[in-house]
């Protein structure tokens, strides 16, 4: 059981998608961080010198100062600019992968081979197969009209 294990687990699939799960997982916390860092204090400065992150909606009635005065005391509260600032990754995400798929997409368009033109033609009287440029099929001599 345990060489079946191995077998299973060693399998180029397996190893592809876990390099993958590794590499998304990066490339996941490079896009929060350029959404955090980056993105948002450009925008929230732009909108009034707001930061998105600290932006909530305290649903206890206590007067807090922050949020994370407010996660600090336990109290319910309504992350919308947390939500903002995710929303605003997975777009990022989203249009990154986007790009890579159309990509590699374009990539396999390229190398597909196009398919030739037809050389033949089928004969509308008597069926048989014929050359596309024939006039006469040389079967049964019906006249045909030229292809396009």
């Amino acid at each position: 059981m345990l060489k079946e294990f191995k077998e299973f687990a060693m399998r180029g699939n397996i190893l592809d998608l876990a390099a993958g799960i590794i590499l998304g997982a990066a490339f996941g916390r490079i896009v929060n961080s350029f959404v955090n860092d980056i993105l948002m204090p450009p925008v929230g400065f732009l909108l009034g010198k707001t930061d998105f992150s600290s932006l909530f909606i305290n649903l206890s009635g206590k007067p807090v100062a922050s949020l994370a005065e407010a996660k600090e005391a336990g109290l319910a509260t309504i992350n919308y600019g947390l939500f903002i600032n995710q929303v605003i990754d997975f777009v990022i995400v989203a249009f990154a992968i986007f790009l890579l798929i159309r990509r590699i997409n374009a990539m396999r368009r390229r190398a597909e081979p196009t398919p030739a033109a037809p050389t033949r033609k089928s004969c509308p009287y008597c069926r048989l197969d014929i050359p596309i440029q024939a006039t006469r099929c040389p079967h049964c001599t019906s006249e045909l009209a030229l292809a396009a």
